[in-house]
């Protein structure tokens, strides 16, 4: 496996530990139905919040969050669309964007809680 594929499930096994750490219940990690995935299901105060994990060694050239672009965003509110409906879900919805960034065991997390809000299609 590439060197920044065993990363990002480290940096993915590190924010799930933060979210635990903070009274998060976890549902799903790395669901997929069909060509659309979200990395982190969670649950808390009874709000489904959608976690995009976005893990780098460093910041030398951009933030991890900048990687969240529109047409990101789109792939994420389709994807927990689907996810709702496919566990006919009836509660609010969150999404957030958590950035881990340095090395296995000396990482750096970053919870950004209600990254972004659902573009209008």
């Amino acid at each position: 496996m590439a060197l920044h594929n065993e990363l990002g499930k480290e940096g993915e096994k590190a924010a799930i530990a933060y979210l635990i750490d903070k009274g998060y219940v976890i549902r799903h990690q790395n669901w997929r139905k069909g060509h659309l995935e979200l990395d982190i299901v969670a649950a808390k105060d009874d709000t489904l919040v959608v976690v995009e994990v976005k893990t780098r060694r460093n910041t030398n050239f951009a933030a991890p969050e900048d990687a969240v672009n529109i047409a990101k965003i789109k792939r994420l509110v389709r994807a927990a669309d689907t996810y709702i409906k496919f566990f006919q879900l009836d509660c609010p919805v969150r999404f957030d964007i958590i950035t881990v960034v340095g090395t296995t065991g000396n990482f750096k997390i970053d919870h950004i809680e209600e990254a972004f809000y659902p573009p209008l299609f």
